[in-house]
């Protein structure tokens, strides 16, 4: 198995791309912390992997006492921590008109602070396992789209923050840093969301080829699946790298404006 006997944390590990993530790892052979805000699915997921190679903490990132606490339960409960990732993530619809300074604060509390403070409080044991950080970001990094400006603007922070400490914590203590950058991913979540914007309940299944060439969606287990080859010793020496995980160049790509809604 890839992942035999490592510790790792995910964050937003109770639903969606998190939930995969921990339940490929759990496969590999991980011990995994979970961290998120939905005490049910968490509960479950546990019950699922089994309670000896799972455990879970219900908390709010954004709490200036939390990363720590996270740390702490890994060790408790495994003895050590190998690896951290960062993929709870707060989005919200803003545009340049509406975006306000108190939604941006949230926005960066959760999507770049949080990622920041865990890596932080986890350094000196995950430097004492050789072990990584893989940070979950968004294909939105690198520019956004008109109605997902704040979430844009946190997601290209973490970005930069990969490419920093990938490099100086490579170098000064043996941890990689890295990234994956999902596209366009068929969430729980998303459907959520789409119902809310009063679209029918099979959109995903008419999605116009010029947003999924593959006509459909990525699924959270993709996501996943890349996710171990970072998280495992097959990923060597590599840090400080972001990978987009989407099905068409999303740099340089102008899409007709009236696809622009149906993203």
């Amino acid at each position: 198995m890839r992942l035999a006997d490592k510790v790792i944390l995910v964050t937003g590990g109770c639903t969606g791309i998190g939930r995969a993530i921990v339940q490929r790892c759990a496969k590999e052979g991980a011990n995994l912390l979970i961290n998120g805000l939905e005490e049910e699915p968490g509960q479950e997921l546990v019950r699922e992997i089994g309670s000896e190679k799972a455990t879970l903490l219900i908390a709010d990132l954004t709490l200036p006492e939390v990363p720590e606490h996270l740390v702490q339960r890994a060790l408790q409960s495994f003895g050590r921590l190998d690896a951290v990732v960062n993929n709870a993530a707060y989005i919200d619809f803003s545009t340049i008109k509406n975006t306000t300074p108190a939604l941006l604060h949230r926005m960066f509390d959760v999507n770049t602070i949080a990622p920041f403070s865990i890596i932080q409080a986890a350094l000196p044991h995950l430097s004492e396992a050789r072990g990584c950080v893989l940070n979950i970001g968004s294909v939105n990094a690198w520019c956004g789209d008109p109605n997902l400006l704040a979430y844009s603007l946190s997601k290209g922070a973490l970005m930069t923050m990969t490419r920093n400490l990938g490099d100086v914590l490579f170098r000064e203590y043996g941890v990689r840093v890295n990234q994956v950058n999902p596209g366009w991913v068929l969430t729980d979540k998303e459907k959520e969301i789409k119902k809310k914007q009063g679209v029918p309940d099979d959109w995903y299944t008419k999605v116009p080829p010029v947003l999924a060439p593959a006509g459909r969606l990525l699924a959270p287990e993709e996501i996943a699946a890349a996710a171990v080859y970072w998280l495992s010793d097959e990923c060597g020496p590599v840090s400080g790298q972001v990978v987009d995980l989407a099905q068409y160049p999303f740099i340089g790509r102008n899409l007709p404006e009236k696809l622009e809604s149906q993203i």
